[in-house]
């Protein structure tokens, strides 16, 4: 396995980025983790952080049809999903695809939707299709929603059903600047204006080989056990709830491969783990209702109670 072509991937889509992001390198690199490994991203945080530029010009760096939907209480399902218009000239039903069907999907303060039509987004991203009066229509590949939640203290906004927040493979915070990059931000042009300016710098080709190669880095039987240590530990403490359910546990497996990968290596480690296990599992025991902040805390205590395997490889 060639790894060098998930360093030159991280780089070109790093090096993007920075032109708009400045001192997120780990929140971007979490960002092509989740895209390489097919899921889908949650950024929470206060209005004003750079949520929607970050998601913005990573989809702009990969390409792709890139579609941005506000969620407001008024939205409706078939506003996302389509509708079938009946077509007077013809005299049959023909179908309209809503703005989910594109490939990045940024659904911009998605809490501010009603639940109902939030949980209609829950088919399109565990299945990758959308079910419209008894047909089923297939999303287009590579297929990834990237959503922005206010903090639930915020007015008008609807909590997340627990459903739909484990099918966000990580959820992740952008926090604020440091004082020097704030300066040079509010110094320079509109972030809006940087973005129009991007490039395209990977190719649908190249995103392809790559989720084809994040199963083949090899995860020892020890990182194996150590991932399902963090995951029983989870259920054992029940904190907040029953624990991370087991596609929470896959998810923390594959974001490990792909992050090994993205650092140069074939094989995981337990600080790939470790460094993943707040990103992909606070909100699964969390949900909505707690603040992140907590639970992420809880995981992090978590992972000083279970043992670090010596050997990684």
């Amino acid at each position: 396995m060639d790894v060098s072509l998930f360093e030159s991937y991280r780089d070109r889509i790093l090096n993007n980025c920075r032109k708009v992001i400045l001192g997120k390198d780990d929140i971007i690199l979490k960002v092509i983790d989740c895209f390489l490994c097919s899921g889908h991203i949650l950024l929470e945080d206060v209005p004003g952080t750079g949520k929607t530029m970050l998601l913005r010009s990573f989809a702009r760096s990969i390409g792709g049809d890139f579609r941005r939907i506000q969620f407001t209480p008024d939205l409706l399902p078939s506003d996302l999903t389509g509708i079938n218009f009946y077509n007077m000239k013809d005299q049959e039903f023909e179908f309209h695809p809503g703005p989910l069907f594109a490939q990045i999907i940024l659904a911009d303060e998605i809490n501010r939707a009603t639940p109902r039509t939030q949980a209609s987004m829950l088919e399109a991203m565990e299945e990758r299709q959308v079910s419209i009066d008894g047909v089923t229509y297939a999303m287009k590949e590579p297929f990834m929603v990237m959503a922005t939640q206010n903090p639930l203290e915020s007015y008008g906004t609807f909590s997340l059903p627990e459903a739909q927040i484990d099918r966000f493979f990580m959820r992740l915070s952008m926090g604020y600047m440091e004082r020097e990059e704030e300066l040079k931000v509010i110094a320079r042009k509109p972030a809006a204006v940087l973005i129009e300016e991007l490039e395209t710098v990977v190719t649908p080709e190249e995103t392809a080989e790559l989720k084809k190669m994040v199963p083949q880095i090899t995860v020892s039987d020890d990182v194996a056990e150590y991932i399902m240590d963090i995951i029983t530990a989870t259920r054992q403490e029940q904190k907040y709830g029953s624990g991370v359910s087991t596609r929470g546990g896959i998810a923390l497996y594959s974001a490990a491969q792909a992050a090994a990968g993205l650092a140069g290596r074939d094989y995981v480690i337990p600080e790939d783990v470790r460094d993943l296990a707040c990103a992909v599992l606070a909100h699964r025991v969390g949900g909505s209702t707690v603040p992140m902040d907590e639970s992420e805390s809880y995981i992090s205590t978590l992972l000083e109670k279970v043992k670090v395997p010596l050997e990684a490889v």
